[in-house]
């Protein structure tokens, strides 16, 4: 027990005299060795010899211990209290002490570079980014000599010495620093990296510096196409077509060149260009100009060709298909429906109408010389708004009304004449006494929809079909005809087999969806039981998607360092609608350590629409995960065709902890400012022991 106390004792003792935290600098302690103290008087030398190594009077107890030093001077051993005392701090007797521990030590250059990597900016290929410097310094206690400046890696043609003050030859004094300044002129686009080599003679014999930048690819124009084909439709032979525009846009950031604006394919011959684009002059970045393009054929048939054109646009050569038919001249006259029944109708009873859509389905005017009734008295005309000429595509209405004064069948005809064949539309109908039905449609057509993008639905269009008769009546057939009739839909209460009572009505809900561009026609057919027929003629025009007209500004951006898990930095790109039609960007995806920031000042959220005109910032962040170069891309696709890519790069930094280090030279502590938690529970501890050795005595008496 009692060898245990003094084991503890002496653990005590060694804790008690722990100096106060110091980097001990062997080299000092060699010099105060050597020469004594700084203030005069004997050296250590004089009674240990030149040199701690021959351990003269067993000096190397103290080597890296500076108690042992501090314990001979308070003993006043050897009498060297009386020479030291009071002659050095308590730093320079740990020096003393780490010199003694290594008295081979000799002074030594060390080099350090600051900041060891250096990011640039992205930079567009052959242009010069800003110069970015580091700085070498020397951090031993000998003169630095630096060596050879060189660059080395993958793109080290990429950058330059540009200036500094460090040179080839240089010596840096222990604590001088010198600077070296890089440039960087990228050769060509994405990440490139190399190493700046400073040789010297410290410790490893060279520093790097790590060097990246981005290289942005060059300006380049981009084209934009108002419409992706022109279809002429049906042409007379010999006649010319009106002219159809296609406006050309620039939608990148360099201007615009023409090296061709020509018509080819088989029949190139038929089309004639003219317009505002040209060879001989450029489309600024944003701006447009226009193309038209005229048919004229003397030929039959379908005819084709492509305007294309050549210049230094990113997206490279592009064609517009031109397309039409040409025929001679061929009046053509149609009527639906193409017969009439008026079914049974009541005897004095007001009269029953129908009405006969007349359309000019030639490619010239149609010349209507005559349109009459012939048969039974009782069918007549009731109204027509029809002329003497019908233009091409037009239509017009005959009205026929039914009133039978007498029971039995009756028929009629009517006749069109014209500068086409002649065209007769049967009609007949039934009179009697008995109850009978009386439909109505609410109009008779035709019905026109407003022009609408493809893909896309036209407002609803209601016809209500009423029972003005004394019975019921049943819808025998509800459908839709024609050679678009897909393009057209039904809804409503009206359908095939509903009873529709004594003065009740029903309701046909028409709607329009094209899907294809052009003239979109079709016909609603009804027939009740009684044999009474509808026809409504539809009609609408499909447009065709237009190319959206987008510019991002810029192209590429480079976020630069970014601390991983620190607060990721987040930059604007501009998209602006630069055309004539509202743009809707469907899809917004991101490649890399990069998403869209939720802002808001920016756009909408995805999808969301541009007027023409408009624009908006979408707000892009970037998020390293590891350290190093990252790479990255935002890819924007609009409704109607096109996609733009924008290059995104930014580098990762993982700040590193620095680890506690043993500044004292022999200590247990870093700590510099003498709030070491470390001596406060040494201190406790010492308090422990010493309360646990007055009981230990006591048990021993």
């Amino acid at each position: 027990m009692i060898g245990l106390h003094r084991s503890l004792s002496s653990v005590l003792v060694l804790l008690a005299i722990v100096p106060a935290v110091h980097a001990a600098d062997a080299l000092n302690g060699k010099s105060l060795y050597l020469n004594g103290p700084v203030g005069g008087g004997t050296s250590c030398a004089s009674c240990h010899g030149p040199s701690p190594a021959a351990n003269v009077n067993g000096i190397l107890a103290a080597a890296n211990d500076p108690s042992v030093i501090s314990n001979a001077f308070a003993a006043n051993k050897g009498g060297m209290g009386t020479l030291f005392n009071g002659h050095f701090t308590t730093a320079e007797i740990a020096d003393l002490a780490a010199f003694i521990g290594n008295p081979a030590v000799t002074a030594a250059p060390a080099a350090a570079v600051n900041p060891a990597s250096l990011s640039f900016a992205a930079t567009t290929i052959g242009q010069s980014a800003s110069p970015l410097a580091t700085t070498l310094s020397n951090t031993g206690n000998a003169a630095l000599t630096v060596g050879t400046l060189s660059l080395s890696g993958a793109a080290a043609g990429d950058y330059a010495i540009s200036g500094g003050t460090c040179a080839n030859g240089a010596s840096l004094a222990a604590g001088a620093s010198c600077t070296v300044q890089i440039g960087f002129k990228p050769a060509a686009a994405g990440a490139r990296s190399a190493s700046l080599v400073i040789a010297h003679n410290a410790t490893g014999g060279s520093s790097t510096v790590a060097l990246s930048g981005t290289g942005n690819a060059v300006a380049q124009p981009t084209i934009a196409l108002s419409a992706n084909a022109i279809d002429f439709g049906a042409l007379v032979a010999g006649a010319a077509s009106p002219a159809r525009n296609v406006t050309v846009s620039n939608t990148g950031q360099a201007a615009l060149t023409f090296s061709s604006i020509a018509v080819g394919g088989a029949n190139a011959g038929v089309f004639t260009l003219g317009g505002s684009c040209s060879t001989a002059a450029s489309v600024a970045a944003g701006a447009s100009c226009t193309v038209t393009v005229t048919a004229n054929s003397s030929g039959n048939g379908a005819f084709s060709g492509n305007l294309a054109l050549a210049s230094n646009a990113s997206n490279g050569a592009v064609s517009v298909p031109l397309s039409g038919t040409v025929a001679a001249a061929t009046p053509a006259v149609t009527a639906s429906p193409s017969a009439v029944s008026f079914g049974s109708q009541t005897i004095g009873a007001p009269a029953a109408t129908q009405t006969v859509t007349l359309a000019n389905k030639g490619n010239v005017a149609l010349a209507l010389n005559g349109i009459a009734v012939s048969g039974a008295a009782t069918v007549a005309i009731a109204n027509k708004t029809c002329g003497t000429s019908l233009a091409v595509g037009a239509s017009c209405t005959v009205t026929l009304s039914f009133a039978p004064t007498a029971a039995g069948a009756a028929a009629a005809t009517l006749a069109v004449t014209s500068n086409a064949a002649p065209l007769q539309v049967t009609i007949s109908g039934t009179g009697t006494t008995a109850p009978v039905a009386k439909p109505a449609l609410s109009e008779a057509g035709p019905v026109a929809f407003a022009d609408t993008q493809v893909g896309k639905s036209a407002a609803t269009h209601t016809v209500t079909l009423s029972n003005g008769g004394t019975a019921a009546l049943t819808i025998a057939s509800l459908v839709l005809d024609g050679a678009q009739a897909s393009d057209f839909t039904l809804g409503g209460t009206c359908a095939t087999n509903a009873s529709i009572a004594a003065a009740a009505s029903c309701t046909i809900d028409i709607g329009f969806k094209p899907t294809a561009a052009g003239q979109r026609a079709g016909t609603l057919v009804l027939m009740t039981d009684a044999g009474t027929q509808f026809t409504v003629a539809l009609g609408g025009t499909g447009v065709a998607v237009p190319v959206p007209m987008l510019t991002v500004n810029p192209q590429s951006f480079d976020f630069g360092a970014a601390d991983v898990n620190g607060t990721a930095p987040t930059h604007h790109i501009t998209l602006a609608n630069t055309g004539g039609n509202v743009a809707t960007v469907t899809a917004a995806t991101f490649s890399g350590p990069f998403a869209l920031q939720a802002d808001a000042s920016g756009c909408a959220a995805v999808p969301f629409t541009l007027q023409p005109g408009a624009s908006c910032d979408l707000v892009v962040r970037f998020t390293p995960v590891g350290a190093g170069d990252a790479a990255g891309s935002l890819a924007l696709a609009a409704d109607g065709g096109g996609t733009w890519t924008v290059a995104l790069s930014g580098k990762g930094n993982v700040q590193t902890v620095q680890a506690p280090q043993n500044a004292g030279g022999g200590g247990c502590s870093s700590i510099r400012n003498g709030n070491d938690p470390v001596l406060a529970l040494l201190v406790v501890l010492s308090f422990g022991v010493l309360g646990w050795r007055r009981f230990v005595r006591k048990e021993v008496k």
